[in-house]
């Protein structure tokens, strides 16, 4: 199944609208039953590789990911990290180079971007963890700057006004601010409840 709505455009309590993901892969219940562990493994490297092993089995919750890697193997690429670790990927799949600008981004609250690696430290340091997975099992909206977590967010509505409030984890340049409050903007617009609701981003 998967969510045709983010259950984070708002702060409201609705029920998540749900449909078979085949609807989305163009696939039959068929051949959804079909896929196998290396199928798996594939379409995981698709959306987040470069990966390790242990990443694809911090986001399946799967064992027995070597022997799949190995079977596989001539049909991927593989690198290896500065820990020595070997990063697994599609041979064609996109690598921008590393100075590539990634440009401001709203991530949903429980994105896959931080649940689907054994090491975040990719996209987020250590040191912001706890202000962005909460000690009740919460996983809060992020703020992506160049790519790598720089705070959080979440809507409030009140009074026909949703705001978007910003929690920085670092002093943000005057480019950066304005670029995140052009993204709320829009999550606003996307979000919105109906015609005559004001928006508004407020900055803690």
């Amino acid at each position: 199944m998967c969510t045709c709505r983010p259950r984070a455009a708002g702060t409201r309590t609705r029920a998540a609208l749900l449909q078979p993901i085949g609807h989305w892969l163009g696939e039959s219940a068929a051949d959804a039953a079909a896929a196998t562990q290396d199928d798996l493994l594939l379409r995981y490297l698709a959306a987040f590789g470069p990966a390790t092993l242990a990443d694809a089995g911090a986001w399946s919750g799967l064992t027995g990911w070597k022997a799949v890697a190995e079977r596989l193997r001539p049909q991927l690429r593989v690198f290896v990290s500065e820990q020595g670790q070997e990063l697994f990927d599609l041979p064609r799949a996109p690598r921008p180079d590393p100075d590539t600008p990634a440009p401001p981004r709203l991530v949903a609250e429980w994105d896959n971007l931080l649940l689907s690696h054994a090491d975040r430290s990719r996209v987020m340091s250590e040191a912001h963890r706890a202000r962005v997975f909460t000690v009740n099992g919460i996983v809060r909206g992020t703020v992506l700057l160049d790519g790598f977590v720089a705070g959080v967010w979440k809507i409030e509505r009140a009074k026909n006004t949703a705001t978007v409030v910003l929690e920085p984890f670092t002093r943000w340049s005057k480019a950066d601010r304005l670029g995140v409050q052009e993204e709320a903007m829009q999550l606003l617009a996307f979000a919105s409840d109906g015609e005559g609701e004001r928006h508004a981003v407020r900055v803690l």
